[in-house]
């Protein structure tokens, strides 16, 4: 592990797909992202608003329910693209770093992606994160934190090309998003803080939340 900040792995990575991906998929990406930032479809729960309670599964098959985590403390909570996702990777390994201090304040995180549970473990496995990874099954929690969306037709065939089926991955027939999204959710299940960010090659920093959670 290099000892670069996410903000500066996140930025080499993007480099790389500039480097790297025909111009076709970058233009592509590039109209799905303004389309999102202009329509504001998926621009999330904002701060002040209630959070919206859910029982999802984990990577051991176990239900979390949000309102149930909030008892014991603030909730940090992220929507993540899945583990084929690289920029995701490395986010939720940077955020594995910042666990114990995010603990030592009382509060926790929870990850969540459309992924089907048994992808999440693998993910879970490999990073070995110790922190909640949930399942969403066709994005039914993350419409209600209005994040989702529907991947254009022309992204659709760019990760079919590159063999990313997300059919496959989350196990349905919809080919649907979350926006990356990172909440940081209160003991009253008041969202204090949204980053909600449709361009999905940039992610809070690992000391933002930090700087976030210690208002709280």
């Amino acid at each position: 592990m290099s000892n670069q900040n996410l903000t500066e792995q996140l930025e080499e990575a993007t480099q790389q797909f500039k480097a790297n991906a025909p111009i076709e998929a970058q233009i592509k990406m590039g109209q799905m992202i303004e389309e999102l930032q202009k329509s504001g479809i998926a621009s999330g729960k904002q701060p002040g608003e209630k959070a919206v309670d859910f029982k999802l599964t984990n990577a051991l098959g176990r239900d979390v329910i949000l309102f149930e985590e909030l008892a014991k403390g603030p909730v940090v909570l992220v929507f993540y693209r899945g583990g084929w996702c690289p920029f995701c990777n490395m986010q939720l390994r940077a955020y594995q770093q910042i666990l114990p201090e995010i603990q030592a304040m009382g509060a926790q995180l929870i990850a969540i992606s459309p992924q089907k549970p048994d992808h999440t473990l693998s993910l879970q496995e490999k990073e070995s994160l110790e922190f909640q990874v949930l399942s969403d099954p066709n994005g039914l929690v993350t419409a209600k934190y209005n994040l989702l969306f529907d991947v254009p037709q022309g992204v659709r065939e760019l990760m079919e090309g590159v063999g990313v089926d997300l059919a496959e991955y989350n196990n349905t027939s919809n080919w649907v998003l979350p926006v990356p999204a990172t909440f940081m959710i209160d003991e009253s299940a008041i969202i204090r803080s949204a980053y909600v960010n449709p361009n999905f090659m940039q992610r809070q920093s690992p000391e933002e939340i930090l700087r976030e959670l210690k208002k709280l």
